[in-house]
């Protein structure tokens, strides 16, 4: 898989999630929907987390969360980016904020990719 991200750190985060996919193929499926093209990235919307995830569940985005919808459940959420109205919404509902590199290293259980 050619890796088109021109971010060294985008690249650097699609590698070791492709060496981690040997152990568990979610991963080699984040790497593919981080390397799509600028123009196909992924945005979700809180109201899609809101519909899509369970109580204390991690998410995994791999692209950028909006802020447009509310979240009343405690979901732990990981992505690239996060708007500042998306960030306050999801920690407000007792959620957590994280890079996609932390939830990474911190060996989850069950994780969900939405996007």
């Amino acid at each position: 898989m050619k890796i088109r991200a021109k971010n060294h750190v985008l690249k650097d985060l699609i590698e070791d999630l492709r060496k981690k996919g040997v152990e568990q193929p979610i991963w080699t499926s984040l790497a593919h929907g981080l390397n799509r093209p600028q123009r196909n990235k992924h945005e979700v919307n809180l109201y899609d987390i809101e519909r899509n995830a369970q109580a204390k569940e991690t998410i995994v985005v791999p692209g950028v969360v909006l802020g447009s919808g509310i979240v009343t459940k405690p979901v732990t959420v990981a992505a690239l980016k996060f708007s500042g109205q998306a960030q306050n919404v999801i920690e407000k509902a007792g959620g957590k904020c994280l890079s996609i590199q932390e939830v990474m290293n911190s060996k989850p259980e069950t994780l969900r990719i939405l996007g």
